[in-house]
């Protein structure tokens, strides 16, 4: 069981930045495909932004240009650099790892580990 934990969620102000880490306890993370996804109340999880084995990225449509998704293989770490924040961004951020080599699904579904989430709130 690898164990994904997520940090640096809090309160923004709109217009504001934060940076979400994913930590990881395997130390070969980097062979891992990682995506953070998020979930909003009432609404269904979405995916936000993938970082493959191979270091190809995606990002959703509503955060391109916003958010950028990074990996520092040495601290078994992955960052999600939030620029430009909304309101319509406050959520629970989630990480998670396939064990596989991956592509950088968009459905929850086919990634194997997932983190505790971290909160993030963007007031108006």
């Amino acid at each position: 069981q690898v164990q994904l934990v997520e940090s640096g969620g809090g309160l923004v102000q709109a217009g504001g930045s934060l940076r979400l880490s994913c930590a990881a306890s395997t130390r070969t993370f980097s062979m891992y495909t990682v995506a953070w996804f998020r979930q909003a109340p009432v609404k269904e999880r979405e995916f936000v932004a993938a970082i493959t084995w191979s270091g190809g990225l995606s990002y959703a449509n509503s955060v391109k240009d916003r958010f950028t998704i990074s990996r520092d293989s040495a601290k078994n770490t992955v960052y999600l650099q939030m620029n430009s924040l909304k309101p319509e961004d406050t959520a629970v951020y989630y990480c998670a790892a396939e064990d596989q080599m991956g592509y950088g699904s968009r459905w929850s579904r086919d990634y194997d580990y997932w983190g505790q989430g971290t909160q993030v709130t963007i007031s108006s």
